[in-house]
C-alpha cells in the first residue's frame, strides 16, 4: 500500500492549541483559533504488515538513506527507542500507543521519498506520525476516524522529545483548509471552502531559532497572568487572535486574497507587539521583519507574516497568482541568497461539471429483448405518465444537479442510435402526429442532447474499461459516475445526485454513495465498510469487496450500529478524482482482470487506501433494470417513488 501524508501550514493562530489547552486550568481564558492547511509537499511511502517487527527505512531529500532500523512489536522495545528522540522515534512512539491500545502486529515502512522541507515549520515529523498511524488504520482495518488518527499521531509524538502541539498533526486532513478550535482537552474541527486558488510563497530565512527556549517562554505565561508581559500574551493569543482567525475563515471562503494578506499583516503586528517582550532575543527575529518588509517585495505580495512559533525561522507570503509566486521566488534568491523557498497553492474546491454513463454492455441478462432494444433504452414511466427510455430519466439526473456535460460510453454500433435519439427531431411523418405537450418534450431532447457526448467503447471489455474510455472526455477534472442501467428517486427535495455534489464539496475527496441491503441480496451487489464520521450518514470507506459471500460480509463488512445481517451496499452513484483513471489504466495496460473484465471495483479500493475516500447513505433510492425481475419491479415501483416525493 502506498500512503501519502502532506506537511501542514499555519495560515492564522500559531500557538493557540497549547494556549487554548490551558483553559482546563484557567477557563476565563479564550479559545484557541487557528486556520492550517496542507501543503504541496510531503512523505511518501510503501508499507505492509509483519508479522512482529517494526522496520523502517527513509531515502531523504538528498538522497541519503537512513536504516532500516529493526524493532521487535514490544512496549519496552519501541519506548526506549522513542525516548531517544530523532527521526526513528517517531514511528516508535506511535508504534507504541497504537500497541496500547489496540491488537496489533508488526509493520514495514519504505519512506522512499519526502519532498517536504525538513525542520522548516511544516510538521515534517507530525506527517511522517500521521503516516504511521494511517499505515496501521488501514492494514489492520482500526477504523479510526481521521479525528482519530490526528489524536493518535500527537501521543505518538509527545512520547518523543518532540515539543509538538494539537495542530501539527492537521496534516492528517490532508490539503484540505480546516479551522481547529482549541477549548482545554476538547478539539473541533471544521472544513472551509476555498471559491478560488489561493497562491502563498514559503521561505526558510536560512537562520536559527530556538523553538524550544521560544515555548517554555511563552508557557511561563500560564495558567494565570502574574505581569503585564504575562497578560498581554495571553490576550494575543486568546481573544485577539482569535478575532484575526475567525476574519479571516469568511474572507476565505469568499476568496478575498488582499484582505487575506491584509490580515496575515495585523497578526504579525499584533504578534510582534504582544509577543515579543515575553521573549525578545527569540522573537525580535530581525530577518523575518527584513524579508517582510523589504522594498522590492511589496508590489509582488499582498502580506505576509511568521510561519510556526515565529522568530528567524519560516515566512510566508500571499500573492495574487502563479506570476507573482514566480516574481518573489526570483526577488528573493537574487536578494537573500541564503534563504531557500517554495510555492504553495491552495486549490478551491472543486466544481463537478461533468457526469459519465457507461451504455456500451451487451444486457444479456435481459436477452432477448436486448437483442432488438439497448437496455439503457428500456421505458420507464415517470411522475407525470410519459413513456421515456432509462437512459433519459439518468442524464436528468445528472442534470438536476447542476451538471454541465454527460458523456455516455456505447458500443461503436450503437452511436448512431443514441446520436439520433438525443440530437436529432422526430421525422416529418411522426412529429406533427405528436401531442403538443410530446412536441415540447422533443424539443426538450434536443435541448439535452447538446449536453451529451456519445463516447465509444471499442471492445467490451468490463464495466472499468467502460469508465476508462472516458479518460480523454474528462480530462484532468473530478466527475459523476451513474451507472446506466440504475435509476433514481430521492427521497427529500435535493435529488441523489444533488445530494452526492454537495458531499464531495463538504469533503473534498470522491465520493461512493450507499444504501443498505440485507444479507441475502448482498452477493449481488458491491458492498463496502469503514468508520462513521455522522452515524447513518457519512462515513470514512476502509474496503470494497464485490459481490461478497454471506458469511464474509459478517465477518468482514459488518458495520457497528447496524442491524444484524444488513450491510452497505453501493448505491450506483459515484463522485470521482480522476486520479481513478491511472489504476484503470495500470490494471489494463498489465491485463489484470476480474471473472475476464477490467473491473471498476479494486481499482475504487486502491483510490480510498491512497487518496481517501468518503461513503454517503443517500436520502433516496435506486431502481435496477438490470434483471427481469427488476425491471418489472422497478416499472411499478419508480412511478409511486417519484409521485411521493413530489407530493
Amino acid at each position: 500500500m502506498i500512503i501519502f501524508v502532506p506537511g501542514r501550514l499555519c495560515l492564522f493562530g500559531e500557538h493557540s492549541d497549547w494556549a487554548g489547552g490551558y483553559r482546563r486550568l484557567n477557563p476565563q481564558l479564550g479559545k484557541g483559533y487557528t486556520i492550517i492547511t496542507g501543503t504541496n509537499q510531503g512523505i511518501y511511502a510503501q508499507v505492509k504488515p509483519h508479522p512482529n517487527q517494526l522496520i523502517v527505512s527513509s531515502t531523504l531529500n538528498d538522497g541519503t538513506i537512513q536504516g532500516p532500523i529493526r524493532l521487535p512489536m514490544e512496549r519496552d522495545a519501541l519506548l526506549t527507542e522513542a525516548k531517544k528522540g530523532g527521526f526513528f522515534s517517531y514511528a516508535a512512539g506511535v508504534a507504541y500507543q497504537l500497541l496500547n491500545h489496540y491488537p496489533i502486529s508488526g509493520l514495514e515502512i519504505d519512506n522512499y521519498l519526502t519532498d517536504l522541507p525538513i525542520k522548516k515549520g511544516l510538521s515534517s515529523s507530525a506527517a511522517f506520525c500521521v503516516l504511521v498511524v494511517r499505515a496501521f488504520n488501514r492494514l489492520y482495518n482500526l477504523k479510526l476516524t481521521l479525528q482519530e488518527e490526528m489524536e493518535l499521531a500527537y501521543l505518538g509524538e509527545t512520547t518523543t522529545p518532540s515539543p509538538c502541539g494539537r495542530m501539527d498533526q492537521a496534516c492528517a486532513y490532508g490539503n484540505r483548509p480546516i479551522m481547529m478550535v482549541f477549548d482545554g482537552e476538547y478539539t473541533e474541527v471544521i472544513e472551509l471552502k476555498v471559491p478560488q486558488d489561493l497562491f502563498l510563497v514559503i521561505v526558510d530565512l536560512g537562520a536559527g531559532k530556538n523553538t524550544q527556549e521560544i515555548l517554555h517562554q511563552l508557557n511561563q505565561c500560564y495558567p494565570v497572568a502574574r505581569n503585564e508581559v504575562q497578560y498581554n500574551v495571553q490576550k494575543y493569543l486568546g481573544t485577539i487572535s482569535a478575532q484575526i482567525t475567525r476574519e479571516a475563515v469568511g474572507v476565505i471562503e469568499k476568496g478575498d486574497t488582499p484582505q487575506i494578506g491584509a490580515l496575515m499583516t495585523r497578526s504579525q503586528q499584533e504578534f510582534d507587539q504582544h509577543l515579543i517582550p515575553a521573549s525578545p532575543e527569540q522573537l525580535t527575529a530581525p530577518l523575518l521583519h527584513q524579508l517582510l518588509n523589504h522594498p522590492p517585495l511589496q508590489p509582488h505580495i499582498l502580506g505576509g507574516k511568521g510561519v510556526g512559533s515565529q522568530g528567524d525561522g519560516t515566512a510566508q507570503f500571499i500573492v495574487r497568482d502563479k506570476a507573482s509566486q514566480q516574481q518573489v521566488l526570483q526577488i528573493i534568491e537574487r536578494d537573500f541568497p541564503q534563504m531557500q523557498s517554495l510555492t504553495l497553492s491552495i486549490k478551491a474546491s472543486k466544481k463537478v461539471k461533468k457526469a459519465v454513463i457507461p451504455a456500451a454492455g451487451f444486457g444479456t441478462r435481459l436477452f432477448p429483448a436486448t437483442k432488438v432494444v439497448k437496455k439503457e433504452l428500456f421505458p420507464i414511466i415517470d411522475q407525470d405518465g410519459r413513456a421515456k427510455p432509462v437512459i433519459v430519466a439518468i442524464v436528468e439526473e445528472a442534470v438536476s444537479a447542476g451538471i454541465e456535460e454527460v458523456g455516455i460510453v456505447v458500443q461503436k454500433s450503437d452511436r448512431q442510435l443514441f446520436e439520433d435519439f438525443f440530437k436529432e427531431p422526430p421525422n416529418s411523418e411522426l412529429f406533427p402526429k405528436l401531442s403538443p405537450q410530446n412536441q415540447e418534450y422533443s424539443k426538450y431532447l434536443q435541448d439535452l442532447g447538446e449536453r451529451i457526448t456519445i463516447l465509444i467503447q471499442e471492445e467490451q471489455e468490463g464495466y472499468g474499461h467502460a469508465v476508462f474510455c472516458a479518460q480523454e472526455w474528462v480530462q484532468d477534472e473530478p466527475f459523476l459516475l451513474l451507472l446506466g442501467d440504475h435509476i433514481y428517486a430521492s427521497t427529500q427535495e435535493s435529488s441523489c445526485a444533488s445530494q452526492m455534489l454537495d458531499i464531495y464539496e463538504q469533503v473534498g475527496q470522491s465520493v461512493v454513495g450507499l444504501t443498505v441491503m440485507p444479507a441475502e441480496i448482498i452477493h449481488k451487489a458491491g458492498c463496502i465498510t469503514g468508520v462513521w464520521q455522522e452515524p447513518d450518514s457519512l462515513l470514512t470507506v476502509t474496503q470494497f469487496a464485490e459481490k461478497p459471500d454471506v458469511e464474509y460480509a459478517r465477518t468482514h463488512l459488518h458495520l457497528e450500529g447496524m442491524a444484524e445481517d444488513m450491510f452497505l451496499a453501493v448505491f450506483g452513484m459515484y463522485v470521482l478524482e480522476p486520479q481513478i483513471f491511472a489504476y484503470l489504466a495500470e490494471n489494463i495496460n498489465h491485463n489484470i482482470r476480474e471473472r475476464g473484465e477490467f473491473q471498476l471495483t479494486s481499482c475504487l479500493d486502491k483510490l480510498q487506501q491512497n487518496q481517501g475516500m468518503t461513503g454517503y447513505l443517500v436520502k433516496g433510492e435506486y431502481f435496477d433494470i438490470g434483471m427481469p425481475e427488476f425491471y418489472r419491479q422497478t416499472m411499478i415501483d419508480f412511478r409511486h417513488a417519484s409521485e411521493l416525493r413530489n407530493s
